[in-house]
């Protein structure tokens, strides 16, 4: 279960539970109050409307950079971290694909470096033949 665990991926994962934990503990009032979550998220003056509207962006701009980034590294299942976005919290979500891009970039370094120490004695060239 440890593998391909760097201290990087370690802090993004305890920042995803961060996330979790701290925004499920408003929703779950919000649901046990029966509030009117968006309407509180939207109606609630400018201070509010300029935090929403931070939050959105930044939302934004990192299911894109999961998008692009994921895309580029070859990873799998980018549109579960979209998805459950919405469900759970960007919070989360966000920086969870950060420690499985972590984990999936260490996989790659490590697969690299067994590859390299696969090279078979001679398979440059030299000492291969034998002398007449």
């Amino acid at each position: 279960m440890t593998r391909y665990w760097t201290p990087r991926a370690v802090v993004f994962g305890v920042i995803a539970v961060a996330g979790l934990v701290g925004t499920w503990t408003y929703n779950a009032i919000a649901i046990i109050e029966r509030t009117d979550f968006l309407g509180d998220w939207f109606n609630n003056g400018p201070a509010v409307g300029s935090l929403t509207t931070d939050l959105l962006v930044m939302a934004v701009a990192g299911c894109a950079f999961i998008v692009i980034e994921g895309r580029r590294l070859g990873m799998r299942h980018l549109w579960a971290y979209i998805v459950f976005s919405g469900l759970t919290a960007i919070a989360f979500t966000f920086p969870l694909f950060l420690m499985n891009r972590e984990r999936h970039l260490e996989r790659q370094r490590q697969n690299a470096a067994a590859h390299d120490h696969e090279v078979e004695p001679g398979a440059s060239g030299q000492g291969s033949t034998v002398p007449a």
